[in-house]
């Protein structure tokens, strides 16, 4: 199936929406951990989004409009995120982490690059 333009805009703008969850301390404390909403999300979940979606956009990039320096911080970013998600699954271990530190400013950078500000 051939998406249109519209389409990828809007994968792109939901995968790129994952990583406002992984760079945000205070939404991963109070959803992940307290389980306070109105949320309903966990560190699992958060992991499925991201990686269900990864690989088919890093693998089409130019069709999603994804620049070379873009494409490079999403294959840096999956790479650190999918080694560090193989060792941990539960945020209370891990989000005090100086790894995890790591991984949400790695998050915060392509945020940046994709100038995306959650609406």
């Amino acid at each position: 199936m051939q998406l249109s333009n519209e389409d990828r805009k809007q994968i792109l703008e939901g995968f790129i929406e994952i990583f406002t969850r992984i760079a945000n301390k205070e939404y991963q404390k109070r959803v992940w951990i307290e389980g306070r909403g109105p949320e309903c999300d966990d560190f699992d979940d958060t992991a499925c989004d991201f990686f269900g979606e990864c690989d088919s956009i890093i693998e089409n990039y130019k069709d999603f409009g994804i620049t070379d320096n873009q494409h490079h911080l999403l294959v840096k970013f999956r790479n650190e995120f999918g080694a560090f998600s193989d060792r941990n699954y539960w945020s209370p271990e891990f989000i005090d982490t100086p790894e995890w530190e790591k991984i949400t400013e790695m998050a915060k950078e392509v945020l940046e690059a994709f100038h995306f500000h959650k609406k």
